[in-house]
């Protein structure tokens, strides 16, 4: 009998203990799935939130070029440019204001910015744009720097319109600057040489890069008339960067860029090299390319020698 019940005191034991590793083995699959879930949950708010941020910052490119073009065109009516990297930011921080509001409403994240700095680069087609951020979304948070580069590259070219606006009668159409007598005038003023060359000059309007590098090429063929036919701004570590050009200056120290401003005049005397930086600011003489073409350019020789041109077939 006491056999019977030992046996029966082991059966009724190892149950009870199989029913309780049973019921901890459930406790604990339950909580791992829980836990899993939880993860699973927490991995994708966190994804979410770095989506929404890369986003934001995606965003800053074009906001910023925006907010170039804007300030751009104020200078093309009749606007002074001081300071183009604290107007340009000032006009950022109110276009990210709106984009905040619209994130917040979109994504229910908070978002306050302000911008550090609007930088010229070691390109002269890009302007960086430096944001700082805050964001909070539920539990997850954001406090850094954004960086955007912001092309520059099909904007209007500022520095005419900084430098002659006070001589009047400049004007332009979709693709082109017209002098009139505005230019001759600004060079009087300066005491160039031969001045009445640059009556009717014309300049390109819109930023362009050109494609033909090394620029020794334009003196290869037709390099040259196609350059000057599509209005092509070229790289120049004399020539002011989009920032400067903004505020008037012909040269700075940043990495820049130069265009040909296009003579038309039968005057052959030597007079002002038709880079747009040695017209507004270092003004030093040059000659025509070619004395019996209106159209020729007028060049100095370390011009002629970085773009392989030649003067009436001799070289420069």
């Amino acid at each position: 009998m006491n056999s019977i019940d030992n046996r029966g005191n082991i059966i009724t034991g190892t149950t009870a203990i199989l029913v309780v590793s049973l019921i901890l083995i459930v406790i604990f699959v339950v909580n791992s799935l829980n836990y899993i879930e939880s993860e699973n949950i927490d991995s994708i708010a966190s994804d979410n939130f770095k989506y929404i941020i890369d986003d934001y910052n995606k965003n800053l490119e074009q906001l910023g070029r925006d907010s170039i073009a804007e300030e751009t065109d104020k200078l093309y009516h009749a606007h002074k440019v001081k300071d183009s990297r604290k107007e340009i930011a000032k006009i950022l921080n109110g276009k990210l204001k709106d984009v905040n509001a619209e994130y917040r409403e979109k994504y229910g994240i908070d978002i306050r910015s302000e911008v550090v700095s609007v930088e010229s680069t070691d390109t002269p087609w890009k302007v960086l744009f430096k944001v700082r951020v805050k964001a909070d979304k539920d539990s997850q948070q954001f406090d850094g720097v954004l960086e955007s580069n912001s092309s520059i590259e099909g904007l209007n070219d500022p520095l005419p319109y900084a430098m002659i606006t006070a001589y009047n009668n400049i004007n332009h159409d979709d693709k082109t600057i017209y002098y009139f007598e505005s230019l001759a005038q600004y060079l009087l003023k300066h005491n160039a040489k031969s001045y009445e060359s640059y009556i009717l000059a014309s300049s390109p309007m819109i930023i362009k890069k050109c494609p033909y590098d090394p620029y020794v090429h334009h003196g290869d063929g037709n390099t040259l008339k196609e350059c000057l036919k599509n209005g092509y701004f070229h790289e120049s570590r004399d020539g002011s960067c989009y920032l400067c050009r903004l505020e008037g200056k012909g040269t700075c120290p940043h990495y820049g860029m130069e265009v040909f401003i296009h003579p038309h005049t039968l005057i052959t005397n030597e007079t002002v090299s038709c880079v747009d930086h040695v017209i507004f600011h270092d003004r030093y003489n040059g000659k025509k390319l070619d004395e019996n073409d209106i159209n020729s350019l007028i060049l100095d020789e370390s011009h002629c020698k970085k773009y392989g041109l030649v003067y009436n077939g001799q070289q420069g």
